[in-house]
């Protein structure tokens, strides 16, 4: 059973848990930013994701990148610093929806995976 941490904006909770559901029900071990959810401060809710995040048993991240606050496909500062540490421990890293257009270069440059809505193409 592969892996996955989920990563994204607190303020789209109601996604990630969705998303979260549907990886289960296909056989994935989801990870979730429990003290981000737990409300835990960010010095210890950041260093406790980026644990995760470069566990040698989880393979693959995946940003609940959904619209907030009218932006399409956001990734915040927090999300953006996850995929940057997962780039450099080498893990696959994807996006549930489509490249966030701020960060293209450094997405696209770093293989990051859209995915478009599909979870489909998660491998």
């Amino acid at each position: 059973m592969k892996s996955i941490v989920l990563c994204g904006s607190m303020k789209v909770l109601d996604k990630i848990y969705e998303v979260k559901e549907i990886l289960e029900s296909k056989g994935f071990n989801v990870i979730l930013p429990k003290e981000c959810i737990d409300g835990l401060p960010k010095v210890v809710a950041s260093k406790a994701h980026f644990n995760r995040i470069i566990d040698p048993k989880n393979e693959i991240i995946l940003v609940v990148n959904s619209t907030k606050n009218g932006i399409e496909n956001y990734i915040g500062p927090n999300s953006f610093a996850e995929i940057a540490f997962a780039f450099y421990y080498l893990k696959k890293i994807y996006l549930l929806n489509d490249i966030y257009i701020p960060y293209k270069d450094e997405l696209i440059g770093w293989n990051v995976i859209p995915l478009r809505g599909n979870l489909d193409m998660l491998s």
